[in-house]
């Protein structure tokens, strides 16, 4: 065993900056893919909250059902197909037509498939506020608009932040599987060192330990804010 684990620190040391590139980039990824999911996820999920009012048009009633039934498609089909399989098709399949490197790829298929998590992530949070909250809001002579961007989104926010930092530690991990279509992130550089020395059990030693320490150092973190936010909330109410 300590033989084993010297020469995977020896590995380390040789072929550090390679690690070192494939942990940026896999934090990178990740960290930008989350928020621009979070961003469109938000998007994605007030279009699925879109109501009928009886004054509504048939016109009105036919684009409005056909906004909520597209946007409920995409979050059932992102999520019900592996990132994996996503990556490939999306990147080979629109490679002749826009001619973008891996990376770019790599961060638009993380935040498009983010994007149907976070979806129910924030409609969720939405739904666990009080609705009496919004009633209180329009008796002061607050807006739909006033209400929900001051009211609303920061409470839906705050009670989704667990679920919001848990996507992010997932988005870590599955990065790995961009290693398909060739993006430079933890997985892929472990396998290119492994290929180049034969000590595949070596490097993937390695490459679970990085991920281990990422993983488990933002999990920490995103505690200590959670549990931050969770105090500030108590002292409102207060």
């Amino acid at each position: 065993m300590i033989e084993f684990l010297s020469e995977c620190w020896q590995l380390f040391v040789r072929y550090d900056s390679l690690y070192f590139k494939g942990v940026m980039n896999t934090l990178w990824l990740s960290l930008l893919g989350t928020l621009f999911g979070l961003i469109l996820g938000f998007a994605l999920s007030s279009l699925r909250q879109i109501t009928i009012k009886k004054t509504d048009t048939m016109l009105m009633v036919l684009w409005k059902r056909l906004i909520r039934g597209t946007t409920y498609f995409y979050i059932e089909f992102v999520r019900g197909t592996p990132m994996v399989a996503q990556a490939v098709f999306l990147y080979y399949g629109l490679r002749q037509v826009i001619g973008w490197t891996p990376m770019v790829a790599g961060l638009i298929i993380v935040s498009l498939n983010t994007t149907a998590y976070m979806a129910e992530i924030i409609r969720s949070g939405i739904q666990s506020i009080d609705r009496g909250q919004s009633e209180a809001a329009y008796a002061i002579g607050m807006t739909q608009s006033q209400t929900f961007i001051f009211i609303i989104l920061p409470q839906a926010i705050r009670n989704a932040f667990p679920s919001i930092g848990n996507e992010f530690i997932v988005n870590i991990k599955d990065t790995s599987m961009l290693n398909v279509i060739m993006v430079t992130e933890l997985f892929f550089q472990g396998m290119s060192v492994a290929g180049s020395t034969y000590n595949y059990a070596g490097s993937m030693f390695i490459i679970v330990v990085l991920y281990f320490i990422m993983t488990f150092t933002l999990s920490n973190l995103l505690r200590l804010i959670e549990n931050r936010l969770r105090h500030n909330s108590q002292e409102v109410h207060v």
